[in-house]
Protein backbone atom coordinates (compact mmCIF):
# COMPACT_ATOMS: atom_id res chain seq x y z
CA UNK A 1 0.00 0.00 0.00
CA UNK A 2 1.40 3.37 -1.04
CA UNK A 3 1.33 6.23 1.44
CA UNK A 4 -0.40 9.42 0.32
CA UNK A 5 1.90 12.23 -0.82
CA UNK A 6 2.71 14.64 2.01
CA UNK A 7 2.12 18.31 1.22
CA UNK A 8 2.83 21.54 3.04
CA UNK A 9 0.47 24.48 2.53
CA UNK A 10 1.64 27.92 3.67
CA UNK A 11 -0.71 30.93 3.81
CA UNK A 12 -1.11 33.70 6.37
CA UNK A 13 -4.89 33.94 5.86
CA UNK A 14 -6.48 31.41 8.24
CA UNK A 15 -9.63 30.80 6.18
CA UNK A 16 -7.69 30.19 2.96
CA UNK A 17 -5.18 27.97 4.75
CA UNK A 18 -7.94 25.88 6.30
CA UNK A 19 -9.95 25.55 3.08
CA UNK A 20 -6.94 24.62 0.95
CA UNK A 21 -5.59 22.07 3.46
CA UNK A 22 -9.04 20.56 3.98
CA UNK A 23 -9.72 20.31 0.25
CA UNK A 24 -6.35 18.72 -0.52
CA UNK A 25 -6.82 16.27 2.38
CA UNK A 26 -10.19 15.28 0.93
CA UNK A 27 -8.39 14.62 -2.34
CA UNK A 28 -6.14 12.00 -0.78
CA UNK A 29 -3.10 13.95 0.38
CA UNK A 30 -1.54 14.13 3.82
CA UNK A 31 -1.41 17.88 4.47
CA UNK A 32 0.52 19.94 7.00
CA UNK A 33 -0.14 23.65 7.22
CA UNK A 34 1.73 26.73 8.32
CA UNK A 35 0.56 30.31 8.70
CA UNK A 36 4.00 31.96 8.70
CA UNK A 37 7.44 31.62 7.18
CA UNK A 38 8.86 30.70 10.61
CA UNK A 39 6.29 27.97 11.22
CA UNK A 40 6.87 26.57 7.72
CA UNK A 41 10.63 26.63 8.30
CA UNK A 42 10.23 24.51 11.44
CA UNK A 43 8.08 21.97 9.58
CA UNK A 44 10.53 21.83 6.67
CA UNK A 45 13.45 21.32 9.06
CA UNK A 46 11.63 18.42 10.72
CA UNK A 47 10.77 16.48 7.56
CA UNK A 48 10.38 16.40 3.82
CA UNK A 49 7.41 16.98 1.56
CA UNK A 50 6.41 15.72 -1.87
CA UNK A 51 5.27 19.27 -2.75
CA UNK A 52 4.66 22.62 -1.10
CA UNK A 53 2.02 25.25 -1.87
CA UNK A 54 3.05 28.74 -0.75
CA UNK A 55 1.36 32.12 -0.87
CA UNK A 56 3.76 34.82 -2.08
CA UNK A 57 2.61 37.42 0.44
CA UNK A 58 2.86 36.13 4.01
CA UNK A 59 1.52 39.14 5.85
CA UNK A 60 1.80 42.89 5.37
CA UNK A 61 5.46 42.96 6.38
CA UNK A 62 6.48 40.05 4.14
CA UNK A 63 5.31 40.90 0.62
CA UNK A 64 7.74 38.30 -0.77
CA UNK A 65 7.78 35.99 2.27
CA UNK A 66 6.73 32.98 0.20
CA UNK A 67 9.56 33.57 -2.25
CA UNK A 68 12.03 33.91 0.63
CA UNK A 69 10.74 30.61 2.06
CA UNK A 70 11.14 28.97 -1.33
CA UNK A 71 14.74 30.19 -1.64
CA UNK A 72 15.50 28.71 1.79
CA UNK A 73 13.87 25.44 0.81
CA UNK A 74 16.13 25.17 -2.21
CA UNK A 75 19.12 25.17 0.15
CA UNK A 76 17.76 22.15 2.05
CA UNK A 77 15.43 20.24 -0.26
CA UNK A 78 16.42 21.30 -3.74
CA UNK A 79 14.19 18.82 -5.56
CA UNK A 80 10.91 19.59 -3.79
CA UNK A 81 8.42 20.98 -6.32
CA UNK A 82 6.41 24.03 -5.33
CA UNK A 83 3.38 26.03 -6.31
CA UNK A 84 3.59 29.74 -5.56
CA UNK A 85 0.21 31.48 -5.32
CA UNK A 86 -0.15 35.22 -5.69
CA UNK A 87 -2.58 37.99 -6.39
CA UNK A 88 0.45 40.24 -6.91
CA UNK A 89 2.23 38.63 -9.86
CA UNK A 90 4.78 40.58 -11.83
CA UNK A 91 7.64 40.10 -14.26
CA UNK A 92 9.99 40.64 -11.33
CA UNK A 93 8.46 37.72 -9.40
CA UNK A 94 8.61 35.51 -12.48
CA UNK A 95 12.28 36.40 -13.02
CA UNK A 96 13.06 35.49 -9.40
CA UNK A 97 11.51 32.04 -9.92
CA UNK A 98 13.75 31.31 -12.91
CA UNK A 99 16.51 29.56 -11.01
CA UNK A 100 14.40 27.89 -8.35
CA UNK A 101 13.60 24.60 -10.09
CA UNK A 102 10.18 23.03 -10.36
CA UNK A 103 7.92 25.93 -9.43
CA UNK A 104 4.55 26.89 -10.85
CA UNK A 105 3.31 30.44 -10.38
CA UNK A 106 -0.47 30.63 -10.16
CA UNK A 107 -2.57 33.77 -9.94
CA UNK A 108 -5.20 34.09 -7.22
CA UNK A 109 -8.08 33.84 -6.86
CA UNK A 110 -8.22 30.29 -8.17
CA UNK A 111 -10.79 27.54 -7.52
CA UNK A 112 -9.53 24.85 -5.16
CA UNK A 113 -10.20 22.19 -7.80
CA UNK A 114 -7.73 23.98 -10.11
CA UNK A 115 -5.09 24.09 -7.37
CA UNK A 116 -5.63 20.35 -6.76
CA UNK A 117 -5.20 19.66 -10.50
CA UNK A 118 -1.97 21.68 -10.53
CA UNK A 119 -0.72 19.75 -7.49
CA UNK A 120 -1.51 16.40 -9.16
CA UNK A 121 0.14 17.45 -12.44
CA UNK A 122 3.30 18.78 -10.79
CA UNK A 123 3.60 15.70 -8.57
CA UNK A 124 3.21 13.42 -11.60
CA UNK A 125 5.86 15.38 -13.51
CA UNK A 126 8.36 15.45 -10.63
CA UNK A 127 7.62 12.05 -9.08
CA UNK A 128 6.63 9.78 -12.00
CA UNK A 129 7.67 6.70 -10.01
CA UNK A 130 4.77 7.24 -7.65
CA UNK A 131 2.32 6.12 -10.32
CA UNK A 132 -0.39 7.89 -8.35
CA UNK A 133 -3.39 9.24 -10.19
CA UNK A 134 -5.36 11.31 -7.70
CA UNK A 135 -8.94 12.07 -8.69
CA UNK A 136 -10.03 15.64 -8.11
CA UNK A 137 -13.18 15.92 -6.05
CA UNK A 138 -15.59 18.61 -7.05
CA UNK A 139 -16.59 20.41 -3.86
CA UNK A 140 -19.61 22.54 -3.08
CA UNK A 141 -19.52 26.27 -3.77
CA UNK A 142 -18.50 26.97 -0.16
CA UNK A 143 -14.96 26.07 -1.22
Amino acid sequence: MMLPPRLLVVDDEAAILFAMADYLSRNGYEVDRASSREQAGRLLAAGSYALIVIDLRLGPHEPWGGLDLLRGLRGRQAETPAILLTAYGSAEVEAELGGLGAVRLLSKPLPLAQIAREVAELLAACHPESGRDVPILEMPDRY
